[in-house]
């Protein structure tokens, strides 16, 4: 317990020793304001969810709060939306965006993102009496088949490129659009692997479908961080080991994706 102590104990020196060496604009604005802005769209189960209490919940929200904690700051959530993540990243709208974010090029292109976790692919969320009309995307690709897709994020990107032959109709809400499948008012949602048997887990009137061969290769999610300061990057990227050493990312896993 002892040796254990020190570990802990050196690794919290080295964030104070890290935090008071390598302080560029945007860690200095978060360490003397003692917060860190976070940008969520807020619809994304089990990752970050608007709760009825009026603040956030999920696995993400877990982690970063934890990182914050590391961090000695207090987190405040900003709203945002899918279509808008990025520009309002770019625009400085907050610090760090969280959700269920997709590593992928067009983003690492623009923004940094932390180490990949949840890895998954895309899957589609019907109907649980019609799940075995869908073996492949040819199936899905159809005009009889009504997708309704969220704007703005990658699944809808899958959508564009992938049921041209489809009836495609949009939804804002994203949160809200398992509900529209199970009541019949569209056929087909495109998502995520972890989103998916959330849903599915949740209303017995739904089927998570292509979980064991999904529909795309497998990616991973992670955390989005502006790049115009370097050394707030390399201590975010500390802060991510730093709970990653305390079990945190496995005590979100096993409470939100298992």
């Amino acid at each position: 317990m002892r040796h254990i102590s020190r570990y802990f104990l050196g690794l919290a020196m080295a964030m104070t020793l890290v935090l008071a060496a390598q302080a560029g604009p945007r860690l200095d604005r978060i360490m003397e304001n003692k917060v860190i802005r976070v940008g969520t769209p807020g619809d994304y189960r089990p990752f970050a969810i608007k709760s009825d209490k009026g603040g956030y919940e999920g696995h993400d929200i877990d982690v970063m709060e934890a990182m914050a904690k590391g961090l000695g700051v207090k987190v405040e959530y900003v709203p945002t939306s899918w279509p808008n993540l990025m520009n309002d990243l770019l625009a400085d709208k907050f610090d760090v965006a969280v959700g269920g974010i997709t590593r992928n090029v067009a983003r690492i292109s623009k923004a940094a993102m932390l180490p990949g976790y949840a890895s998954f692919g895309k899957v589609a969320l019907v109907r649980k009496d019609e799940a075995s009309k869908y073996k492949s995307v040819d199936d899905l690709n159809q005009a009889s088949v009504r997708v309704i897709k969220n704007p703005g994020g990658t699944n809808e990107i899958f959508v564009q490129e992938n049921l041209k032959q489809a009836h495609v109709s949009t939804h804002g809400k994203n949160a809200e659009i398992p509900a529209l499948i199970a009541e019949g008012k569209g056929d087909v949602m495109i998502t995520e692997t972890y989103e998916a048997l959330h849903y599915s887990k949740a209303d017995p009137r739904l089927a998570a479908i292509f979980i064991d061969a999904p529909l795309t290769p497998k990616s991973q999610l992670g955390f989005m961080l502006p790049v115009d300061d370097a050394d707030y990057v390399r201590v975010m990227e500390f802060a991510w080991d730093l709970v990653d050493e305390r079990d945190t990312l496995d005590q979100a896993e096993d409470r939100w994706l298992k």
